[in-house]
């Protein structure tokens, strides 16, 4: 599967992640998630950033858990909690979330 964007197809695999994660960057994001009807807001770029992180680091997407555990010490659990993550990623805060970060499908999603 693909799509175009800027004068290019950018490839994706059924789900709508990119088959090279070095395609993406912010603005890809932004249309990604536009496709999907969804404005990306300044909690969603921190989520987003803390997977590309997380990611770099373990070379795995974090569990939905550990994630809402560490994020919630360094942001304050009124910024995270598990229901605003699942308000922002709809689709499943791991698998939308790391589809938007250009990351590949966690393992652990089905």
């Amino acid at each position: 599967m693909s799509f175009e964007w800027q004068n290019q197809i950018i490839a994706t695999d059924k789900e709508g992640f990119l088959q090279s994660k070095y395609l993406w960057n912010e603005d890809l994001a932004v249309e990604m998630a536009r496709l999907e009807g969804i404005e990306l807001t300044p909690q969603h770029w921190t989520l987003m950033h803390y997977l590309r992180e997380y990611y770099e680091n373990y070379d795995i997407a974090p569990p939905m858990r550990i994630m809402v555990k560490i994020m919630s010490q360094e942001y304050g659990k009124e910024f995270v909690n598990s229901r605003m993550i699942h308000q922002l990623f709809p689709g499943g805060p791991a698998k939308q979330g790391s589809r938007f970060a250009g990351l590949p499908k966690p393992k652990n999603c089905l």
